[in-house]
């Protein structure tokens, strides 16, 4: 696993409940501000493995970036009972 991989992790790790942060926030913080897609690419490969808050990490929009009957309503639903306003 390379270095950046592990920032990410790690960051993701540290969102705390209530709050999000995007892609880009989490890329930037881990070294790399042009690396978002790196970091859903890691979110989506190792949220279940490292038990990773994943529904905490939205778009540049402050939106949820998965469709309809794909996850959204999973996330939404998780992110709303955790106090997060759509």
């Amino acid at each position: 696993m390379t270095k950046f991989s592990k920032r990410v992790i790690s960051l993701i790790r540290q969102i705390p409940a209530g709050k999000v942060a995007t892609y880009g926030q989490i890329a930037s913080l881990a070294g790399n501000r042009n690396a978002a897609r790196q970091v859903s690419r890691i979110l989506h490969s190792s949220s279940t493995k490292y038990d990773l808050p994943w529904y905490r990490v939205v778009n540049s929009k402050g939106s949820i970036s998965l469709k309809p009957g794909k996850g959204y309503e999973e996330q939404k639903a998780i992110l709303e009972n955790e106090g997060i306003k759509f």
